[in-house]
């Protein structure tokens, strides 16, 4: 097993501004996207992150603190799967606390950096085409429901789709360097 390489700097900003405005970083604007664009958005930066994960240096940094694309790639499918969970819980209770989640220290649990590319390809077109179905069956007044984060954010199912799917574009575009 190979030794964990050095940690990028903890995210620990609060992303929750990028539902209201554009992302200067990645070009991704919430207010543009239409509730049946969801399905389909995560669908297609999904697919790029993955058809990059068969590219030759997949797994190598380009930076040393900087996520390669294979380590990026295990985060969104690990997105995919954690916010399809949260969408459940969104759909089948009344205003659910969601638990913390470190992305830091899932990547260090899982050693995303020793994942192997085509796996974390196929799992991450499995979960992404799991939470686009998931949410092409919200409907009509559902898209208001809410749900909160520990820290006080609240979400509605349409923000959290929002915010969500910026996810997906950031991640797109720090493989590819693809703005939206």
């Amino acid at each position: 097993m190979a030794d964990a390489p050095a940690s990028p700097e903890p995210d620990v900003k609060d992303w929750t501004w990028v539902i209201h405005e554009p992302c200067p970083q990645c070009g991704f604007d919430a207010r543009r996207v239409e509730h049946d664009d969801v399905p389909v958005l995560t669908r297609s930066y999904t697919t790029t992150i993955a058809e990059r994960l068969s590219a030759p240096g997949a797994a190598t940094r380009e930076q040393p603190t900087v996520w390669s694309t294979l380590e990026s790639g295990c985060h969104v499918r690990d997105v995919c799967t954690i916010f399809a969970r949260r969408l459940e819980l969104m759909l089948t209770q009344d205003d659910p606390e969601f638990t913390n989640w470190d992305q830091d220290v899932t990547a260090l649990e899982q050693r995303y950096w020793e994942q192997q590319p085509a796996q974390v390809a196929a799992e991450l077109r499995a979960a992404a085409d799991a939470i686009a179905a998931a949410f092409a069956g919200v409907h009509g007044d559902r898209w208001q429901r809410p749900g909160r984060r520990s820290n006080g954010s609240v979400f509605t199912i349409d923000t959290f789709a929002r915010y969500f799917l910026h996810d997906l574009a950031h991640h797109r575009w720090d493989v590819t360097g693809i703005r939206v």
